[in-house]
């Protein structure tokens, strides 16, 4: 899906790591949040409250979710499932475009 019809775009944005991750909630007519986002190359870790589902529209990056020991890579047009109450980490490796989905 290339666009979301019927939303209400939160307009304060959601900043992290100095401004080198940010990105904007989506509330779906459903009730659903989303974020759209935008990384900058470098190193990030975020922990999660509730699952979620990476959709990384372009770029590129390696991933470490939490209880994993090797890297993985992930690129445009694939995603990821993280779990709840925990933790990943990734390299981003060139500007990345991303959807996260709150399941």
């Amino acid at each position: 899906m290339s666009e979301f019809r019927n939303v209400t775009a939160v307009k304060k944005a959601n900043v992290f790591f100095n401004g080198n991750v940010t990105s904007r909630t989506i509330i779906l007519a459903d009730g659903s949040k989303k974020t759209l986002g935008i990384m900058l190359p470098g190193e990030y870790e975020f922990n999660t409250a509730g699952p979620e589902i990476m959709e990384i529209i372009s770029g590129e990056l390696d991933l470490l979710l939490d209880g994993e020991t090797e890297w993985r890579p992930v690129k445009g047009g694939e995603s990821f499932n993280v779990p709840g109450n925990s933790k990943f980490r990734m390299k981003v490796k060139s500007l990345t475009d991303y959807c996260c989905s709150f399941v």
